[in-house]
C-alpha cells in the first residue's frame, strides 16, 4: 500500500511540473537557478543597475516594470534609458512635472515606435511617484555621424550639442570584446568607426548615469542587453567616469530551455534572465 501511495505522488509530481509552464528563469552569473527575491536583494545593495534587455521581448518589460515598483518601496530610485536621447530631456521633465500632456511629448520628442507598450509605462510610474527619469543616449544624429567619420565629427558640433553627450574626447579601448564581436559580425561590411559609435553610445549613458546617481539611492537603468553584457560597454565606462561605482547587471537571452544555460552564457551578467523563445514579441 506505502509503495502504491508513494508511485500516485510520485505520478502528481511529473504531472505537476509538466503543467507548470514558466516564461522565464533567473540564474546567476555561474549558471545556478536563483529566484526573484535574490535579484532584488543584490538590487538594493547596488548603485547602478543596469538591466540590459531584448528591445520587443515582453516579459522582459514586464519584469523591468515589476522590479522598479519592488525597488521604490525599498530605495530611493533614479531612472534612466537608452531608448531616450539627451537633448530630449527637457521635454521629458515637462512631461514628468505635468507641463505638457503625452500627445505633446509624442510630437517633440524622438519616442521609439514601442514606447507606448514598453517605455510609457516606466515613464508613467516615474511621474506618479515624481521619481527623476534620466534621458541618457546621444543623439541618434550624432552616433551616425562618428559611424561615418569617426570621433573627430563631434568636435565640429555646438557648446550645446556637446552638453548632450560624454565629454570629449571620449576614451575608447577598440579590443573590448563587444567592440571586437561587433567588427566580426559585421564582416566584409565591417568599418572600424563603427564601433566607435557604439562606443559613443555606450559611453554618453555612462556619463548621464554617473552625473545623476546619488548616495543611498539606486539608479536603475534599462538598455539593450548588449551594451552591458560581459561587465562591457557602459560598465567599462562607468568604471572609467566613476571607479567606485557599485554596479549589479542583468542579461537577457531567449532560448527554449528554462532549466539550465550554456557555459558560454555563464559570466555574461551578475543574474541572467532567460526567457521562453515563444513568449510574444511586442513589435
Amino acid at each position: 500500500m506505502k509503495k502504491i501511495v508513494l508511485m500516485m505522488v510520485v505520478m502528481y509530481g511529473l504531472t505537476s511540473a509538466a503543467q507548470d509552464k514558466k516564461a522565464y528563469q533567473l540564474f546567476d552569473k555561474n549558471g545556478k537557478k536563483v529566484n526573484y527575491g535574490k535579484l532584488l536583494k543584490a538590487a538594493e545593495k547596488a548603485q547602478v543597475v543596469l538591466f540590459g534587455e531584448y528591445h520587443n521581448n515582453a516579459v522582459v518589460h514586464w519584469l523591468q516594470l515589476e522590479l522598479t515598483k519592488d525597488l521604490a518601496e525599498k530605495k530611493p530610485l533614479i531612472l534612466g534609458a537608452e531608448m531616450i536621447e539627451a537633448d530630449n530631456q527637457k521635454q521629458l521633465d515637462q512631461y514628468l512635472n505635468g507641463e505638457i500632456n503625452q500627445k505633446k511629448l509624442d510630437s517633440t520628442s524622438r519616442l521609439w515606435p514601442n514606447y507606448k507598450t514598453d517605455y510609457k509605462p516606466l515613464v508613467d510610474f516615474a511621474k506618479a511617484k515624481k521619481l527623476p527619469f534620466i534621458a541618457t543616449n546621444i543623439p541618434r544624429r550624432f552616433a551616425s555621424m562618428v559611424s561615418k567619420k569617426g570621433f573627430e565629427a563631434l568636435e565640429t558640433l555646438t557648446d550645446e550639442e556637446k552638453s548632450w553627450m560624454a565629454p570629449l574626447p571620449m576614451p575608447y579601448d577598440e579590443n573590448l570584446p563587444g567592440y571586437v564581436n561587433m567588427m566580426k559580425m559585421m564582416g566584409d561590411h565591417a568599418s572600424p568607426n563603427m564601433p566607435k559609435a557604439q562606443a559613443s553610445k555606450d559611453a554618453t549613458m555612462a556619463y548621464f548615469i554617473q552625473k545623476n546617481f546619488k548616495e543611498n539611492s539606486v539608479f536603475i537603468h534599462y538598455n539593450g542587453s548588449y551594451h552591458s553584457d560581459n561587465f562591457d560597454g557602459i560598465c567599462w565606462y562607468l568604471k572609467k567616469y566613476a571607479p567606485e561605482v557599485q554596479i549589479l547587471t542583468i542579461a537577457t537571452i531567449e532560448q527554449s530551455d528554462l532549466e539550465k544555460i550554456p557555459a558560454e552564457e555563464h559570466n555574461k551578467a551578475d543574474y541572467i534572465l532567460v526567457i521562453d523563445e515563444d513568449v510574444t514579441k511586442t513589435h
